[in-house]
């Protein structure tokens, strides 16, 4: 146990498992042991996970991101440069048509793709099979209009992993190559969804909802860097990592260690981003970080 610098009441606590305590490739299992009851133990007053190092014998039981970084600019046929997306908004109250107009503008105007946002799943103003057709009309008519390739996130998050599977399978059907997911669906849904996408050659986007629940008191929760960690295991392709210049909080020392956390085949201790262990990634592939929240044009030369 060490002291936190600059507190008389904190202390850092670095704690060991055995690997077999644990089932092999299930995010629930570990989740259920780490963050479990442990939480909630009257003999603390509050509890934080900094960080985590995984085993490179556990970490080889886990699929880890399908397609990696590199798949996706190849698919767009986009390199050496930064890519571009934005999220549909309004996000809430737009018939499908409507919907489908502003994907067609948004990526005729210049974007690589645009995206739903994470609480568009399928609401009596726009069911989700009208959404899909509309985005995918403005998706080909942008590509045909300026000779690039061009994408939409289609969110196909819902209520059970029955609905979810047959809207990725619509989504797909449809001309889709990749799909989106929202962070509240638990960890056991994305684990099957990215397989999923995984055998279904789709890419998948990680909407980080519901992260700042237990994330953003510093005395209490998980920190976002573990979530990172975890959901590069799951075999996530994109998550959203925040940004230092948008509407969401975050130093930019802690979201460049998010990005580490994420890009790096093997991370060493720096304190200051909040790395706490030298961890190999054990060859799974990277999770390309999403940088997001409230960015505008006047914005970007602090982001880049």
């Amino acid at each position: 146990v060490d002291p936190v610098p600059n507190t008389t009441d904190q202390f850092f606590a670095f704690i060991a498992y055995e690997c077999d305590l644990f089932e092999e490739g299930s995010l629930a299992n570990l989740t259920a042991s780490i963050i479990g009851n442990v939480f909630g133990f009257k003999a603390v007053s509050a509890l934080r996970l900094e960080d985590m190092r995984i085993p490179h014998s556990y970490l080889k039981t886990f699929q880890g991101p399908a397609t990696g970084v590199i798949v996706e600019r190849e698919r767009l046929n986009k390199y050496g440069t930064p890519l571009l997306g934005a999220t549909v908004k309004p996000k809430l109250g737009l018939s499908g048509k409507n919907y489908g107009r502003v994907v067609y503008e948004g990526l005729k105007g210049g974007l690589d793709f645009l995206k739903d946002d994470e609480n568009i799943n399928s609401q009596p103003f726009m069911r989700w099979r009208e959404r899909f057709l509309n985005c995918m009309e403005g998706i080909n008519r942008a590509s045909s209009a300026t000779g690039e390739v061009k994408g939409s996130y289609l969110n196909v998050t819902a209520g059970t992993m029955e609905e979810v599977y047959k809207r990725a399978e619509y989504a797909k059907s449809v001309g889709s190559v990749i799909i989106m997911i929202d962070l509240v669906m638990g960890y056991t849904a994305i684990q099957s969804i990215a397989l999923w996408s995984r055998n279904n050659d789709m890419l998948l986007h990680l909407h980080r909802a519901g992260n700042s629940t237990y994330a953003r008191q510093k005395n209490h929760g998980i920190n976002f860097r573990v979530i990172c960690k975890w959901m590069r295991m799951s075999g996530v392709d994109h998550i959203h990592a925040g940004t230092v210049v948008g509407k969401l909080e975050g130093d930019p020392l802690m979201i460049k260690g998010f990005y580490d956390t994420l890009l790096l085949t093997h991370l060493d201790v720096n304190l200051p981003y909040g790395l706490f262990f030298e961890m190999s990634w054990a060859s799974l592939r990277k999770c390309m970080p999403v940088a997001s929240g409230g960015i505008h044009c006047g914005q970007m030369h602090q982001l880049v």
